[in-house]
């Protein structure tokens, strides 16, 4: 099998055989072919077989009501007392209303609301408490804020719960693969999902996390769980794929993913990052202190979004509004 990796750019000086990625902000006229078998090679994408050509060039049509042609920010208000980053901070109800207009008011396009903290070694958290971390904070979010709101979660009565709640769609960071209920109560509900890669439970994900080729097994993958929730009757219009930074993976594991992240295009959904403050950004820049890791969390997420990552999943809003607000002025002058 060949896998085709779109070069992409943002430069706006354009070949004049330059195909939009995904129908957004980047362009890309070359495309590197990968295979399990043979070394990569570079070709023009006017050679590329013409339904992969599609997948990589159409427009993704609206997510949970967001405009897939611009980069989208996703802010996390994790309430739980124990999420690697800001646990604790944002448990209280209030504090958590509080923190989501902040992020709304700083430019969050949607809130991914958690109650069950899936950091390395994490343990899982019982049904009906995470029902109760969630659901009275999506209410209060949607009685207050007119911003969409995302339930992140792996069970079916927690997203049930959230959606009573006016959850907006579903994150599940176990890819469908925990709850064998989740998948259809989202289709029968005709909920946008997203579906993110990991390998292993949180308990024990970074217990030596092997692949034969991280990118290729990643994306093999996730075309499986798209191929899945489309046979159910999820349109993949409603489908975004996360390649799952940090979640069984070392740190070379998620340097080459970000590296080459213009490959998920090829799936024909948005893509969706979440690698604000992760270990791997600390071991880079000498950061253990995960609330200290924000420059190099804009430096991935304006990295990403030259490579036409549609959402990124962060802690630091304003921070960066402010880094895309500076990266789109300098290059659409």
């Amino acid at each position: 099998m060949t896998y085709y990796r779109p070069v992409p750019r943002i430069d706006a000086a354009r070949s004049r055989d330059a195909r939009p990625l995904a129908g957004g902000w980047c362009w890309f006229d070359t495309v590197e072919a990968l295979s399990r078998s043979a070394p990569p090679s570079l070709l023009p994408a006017s050679d590329l077989p013409p339904e992969t050509l599609a997948s990589l060039t159409a427009p993704r049509a609206p997510l949970a009501g967001l405009d897939m042609g611009a980069p989208q920010i996703m802010g996390i208000l994790n309430v739980t007392p124990d999420s690697f980053s800001d646990g604790g901070r944002h448990f209280d109800p209030e504090e958590a209303l509080a923190h989501a207009r902040a992020m709304a008011g700083a430019g969050a396009a949607i809130l991914d609301v958690g109650g069950e903290s899936t950091r390395p070694g994490a343990a899982a958290v019982p049904i009906d408490d995470e029902i109760a971390r969630t659901a009275p904070v999506i209410e209060a979010i949607r009685a207050a804020l007119a911003v969409p709101v995302s339930i992140d979660t792996r069970k079916t009565a927690v997203a049930r719960a959230a959606v009573r709640a006016g959850a907006d769609m579903i994150n599940d960071v176990a890819g469908f693969t925990f709850d064998p209920d989740l998948a259809p109560f989202a289709a029968e509900h005709a909920l946008p999902v997203c579906v993110m890669h990991a390998q292993g439970t949180p308990e024990t994900m970074q217990h030596s996390p092997r692949y034969d080729d991280v990118l290729l097994d990643v994306y093999d993958w996730l075309e499986a769980r798209v191929a899945f929730l489309t046979a159910l009757g999820i349109p993949r219009a409603r489908i975004a794929v996360d390649p799952g930074i940090g979640f069984g993976k070392t740190r070379a594991h998620n340097l080459r993913l970000l590296q080459n992240l213009s490959l998920f295009h090829g799936l024909g959904c948005p893509v969706l990052l979440g690698a604000s403050r992760k270990r791997f950004i600390g071991d880079v820049t000498g950061t253990p202190v995960a609330a200290e890791r924000v420059p190099g969390s804009l430096a991935v997420a304006v990295m990403a979004a030259g490579q036409g990552v549609q959402i990124l999943r962060v802690h630091d809003v304003a921070e960066t509004r402010a880094a895309l607000a500076m990266w789109e002025a300098v290059r659409s002058c």
